[in-house]
């Protein structure tokens, strides 16, 4: 089986997000170097993806909103007309240096990761996963709508049956009904109740959304999972997945509530990996970056088959060390997050048998 490759851009490494914002925190850059530190990634699994044209953009955003995003992005700043028309400039979707190159580059590896996986495999692309943007604008921190482009790149290799899966604490609102009315696709999205933005309480035809409470835990998530997803999808017999794996719903994470462990949502993911020949596998929300690091770090390990070790190299512990996060209390910074990458394990009794 051909063996699971790396996706991103070096324009990731940088944050790209302003100050004050939820974002403005260091994410794929350190995954990146924890998982060289640890051997897993070389230039052997490792693509680097190029920004698409803006007549790729355009295949699912309105010209006017391009326009915009790209005079902003020029002018490193917003007009009144483009806030409330477009939603950009606002604290929610600031603008920042090479917005508009870092928007193209994020598209531009998702659409990259369908083209690897068409023959068969799985693709990990963590700087995907902005799963509100609109055609129109901006929404929820994410100017465009990677997974979209994903799942149309799928579809235009011929797949008739594409499966996505959304793991994030937020509704994937933008691609559900980017999807709406299209029966070659099935969505379903695990999502904090009553956290923004408010949707994804119902189901409907090809959609599947499955609210949560607050302190929704690996037990609730598991029970899930074996009653709810995995069996929906089975039903579906997709000819492949896209999932978005945004690191909200653990536990720690300052934007949501939910209560997850990684180990639970590693497991969970080689499941759905394991139903379909070919993934995409995406990035998402995640506003803890020690939580969010360690995650996705251990993710592209399971990806691959690889153990997590029990205790990180020096050098990885000192890339954990160096993170910082104006939304996370030093008092609330456990210090177990400096020194490996899994969360405690599920214990026994809370397993379910497939």
């Amino acid at each position: 089986m051909t063996p699971p490759v790396f996706v991103s851009n070096r324009i990731f490494e940088q944050t790209g997000y302003t100050r004050n914002h939820p974002l403005s925190i260091g994410r794929v850059g350190p995954v990146v170097r924890i998982c060289r530190l640890l051997g897993w990634l070389d230039d052997a699994n490792y693509r680097e993806s190029e920004p698409v044209a803006r007549e790729v953009l355009a295949q699912f955003h309105d010209a006017g909103y391009l326009d915009a995003l790209i005079r902003v992005s020029e002018a490193g700043a917003a007009s009144a007309g483009d806030r409330e028309k477009f939603r950009l400039g606002t604290m929610e979707n600031p603008v920042f240096p090479q917005l508009f190159q870092r928007v193209a580059a994020s598209v531009g590896g998702s659409v990259l990761a369908a083209r690897l996986v068409a023959d068969g495999g799985v693709a990990f692309h963590p700087a995907g996963g902005t799963h509100h943007g609109r055609p129109g604008r901006a929404s929820g921190f994410c100017y465009s709508n990677d997974p979209v482009f994903t799942i149309r790149e799928l579809l235009r290799q011929g797949h008739n049956r594409i499966a996505y899966v959304d793991l994030d604490a937020h509704h994937g609102d933008g691609v559900e009904d980017a999807c709406a009315g299209d029966d070659r696709t099935l969505c379903i999205s695990i999502h904090e109740s009553g956290r923004w933005p408010g949707s994804g309480m119902c189901s409907g035809d090809r959609a599947i959304n499955i609210p949560v409470a607050r302190g929704f835990d690996d037990r609730g998530f598991i029970r899930v999972m074996h009653l709810q997803v995995l069996p929906a999808l089975a039903a579906f017999a997709p000819e492949a997945v896209v999932l978005t794996c945004g690191a909200d719903c653990l536990a720690g994470d300052p934007l949501s509530a939910m209560q997850l462990s990684n180990a639970a949502l590693w497991a969970a993911i080689l499941d759905i990996v394991g139903m379909t020949p070919r993934a995409v596998v995406l990035g998402g929300g995640g506003y803890n970056p020690w939580t969010t690091v360690r995650y996705w770090t251990g993710l592209w390990g399971r990806l691959n088959g690889w153990a997590a070790p029990a205790e990180l190299p020096a050098e990885a512990q000192t890339v954990l060390r160096g993170l910082t996060c104006d939304l996370v209390d030093d008092e609330d910074v456990d210090p177990a997050w400096y020194v490996s990458l899994a969360d405690a394990p599920v214990p026994k009794e809370m397993e379910m048998e497939s």
